[in-house]
């Protein structure tokens, strides 16, 4: 069974940092293309950023593309996500997911929430 679980999100003012995290279980992480996704209140599903099952290739939605960076490290299982220069429109439920994240057949964890506020 897929687990995915995301960590390291909370309330942070507009220019500061978060790293969030994700540890997967239950599947062959290390081989997998990894994404990930948020959702703003009242707004749709949103692709943020990919990286490839290596980690040597990532793409970056327009939004956050320069202050966003995706890794991953295969020996721990788990997938990061720096966020910095926080703004408050990137205030949002945030999701790792495999795949892009936006297909039926990818799995997302429960999320973790960001909240960006002065």
């Amino acid at each position: 069974e897929v687990h995915l679980v995301e960590s390291g999100g909370g309330l942070v003012q507009p220019g500061g940092s978060l790293r969030l995290s994700c540890a997967a279980a239950g599947f062959a992480f290390s081989s997998s293309f990894m994404s990930w996704v948020r959702q703003a209140p009242g707004k749709g599903l949103e692709w943020v950023s990919s990286i490839n099952s290596g980690g040597d290739s990532t793409s970056y939605a327009g939004s956050v593309k320069g202050r966003f960076t995706i890794s991953r490290d295969n020996a721990k299982n788990t997938l990061y996500l720096q966020l910095n220069s926080l703004q408050t429109e990137d205030t949002a439920m945030y999701y790792c997911a495999t795949g892009t994240g936006t297909n039926s057949g990818n799995y997302r964890g429960q999320g973790t929430q960001v909240t960006v506020s002065s």
